[in-house]
């Protein structure tokens, strides 16, 4: 695994990878090198899909998933500066949403602004007891710029999502499960297990057909219903002639578990 500045990469288990942004003494706040260094990691898996079957992003320390900017590094920054940093989280939030591979963010604290725009860029999210959300950059004269105002729509609704975004208000890991932007809510202690247990679970289906369904629901929910239904079609030929689809008839015929190779 590649060593980076302010993120940690690691292989917990067979085909997954785990993410942990680590600047916990400032609650992971996202200062410039985190935005390069989730660029870097995410560009790499975009580039080679086939080296993982998933992706678990979480935060060090037990306070916070990530505080959002660090205001403290913005503070003084010209306007240049300000849009040349923005110019990275914008790539960085692209390369995640853009990935393949399925993320699950094992959110385990306040989850604010930048924070809860990067949980929203995967693809499901399971949360802590102590997990808190917000965007509030509107309290900040300026407004959500990594996906907050497109991902949180389409987790919650248009109705709910505005009202996030134009109070700022924090709201609880319980709202968020029931508004539907959480999966799951577990223990502080046994929540990044679980994201990985899960992970386990989706990387030991076959690999081709994880991202063909992530690829699918995510055209899907950008297109009207027909075109949704052509590209559905389009992504299920892709399987057909795969080594994974024979594979996957022979164990079931065999009853055996089936093992993917990803080809």
């Amino acid at each position: 695994m590649s060593s980076y500045q302010t993120i940690t990469v690691e292989q917990p288990q067979e085909h997954t990878v785990l993410v942990t942004l680590n600047r916990p003494e400032v609650a992971n706040a996202m200062n410039t090198q985190m935005g390069l260094d989730l660029l870097a990691a995410f560009d790499g898996f975009c580039a080679a899909p086939n080296r993982r079957r998933c992706i678990v992003i979480t935060g060090a320390g037990g306070k916070a998933f990530c505080a959002g900017g660090d205001l403290k590094q913005r503070n003084g920054m010209t306007d240049e500066q300000w849009q040349d940093q923005h110019l990275i989280f914008e790539r960085m939030v692209r390369a995640m949403i853009g990935c393949p591979v399925p993320i699950i963010a094992a959110v385990n604290g306040a989850a604010y602004a930048g924070g809860m725009e990067i949980a929203l860029c995967a693809d499901f999210i399971y949360a802590s007891e102590t997990a808190r959300f917000a965007l509030t950059e509107v309290t900040l004269g300026i407004m959500p710029g990594a996906g907050g105002t497109q991902n949180l729509p389409r987790a919650v609704g248009g109705r709910r999502a505005k009202e996030i975004l134009l109070t700022g208000k924090p709201f609880t890991v319980q709202q968020a499960f029931d508004w539907g932007m959480v999966n799951r809510i577990c223990k502080p202690e046994t929540l990044v297990q679980e994201a990985l247990e899960t992970a386990a679970t989706i990387a030991g289906n076959a690999p081709i057909s994880t991202r063909q369904i992530k690829q699918s629901v995510n055209m899907g929910l950008n297109t009207d219903l027909q075109t949704g239904l052509m590209f559905e079609i389009e992504a299920y030929n892709r399987m057909v002639p795969t080594d994974d689809r024979r594979e996957g008839i022979r164990a079931f015929n065999e009853k055996r578990k089936p093992v993917y190779n990803g080809r």
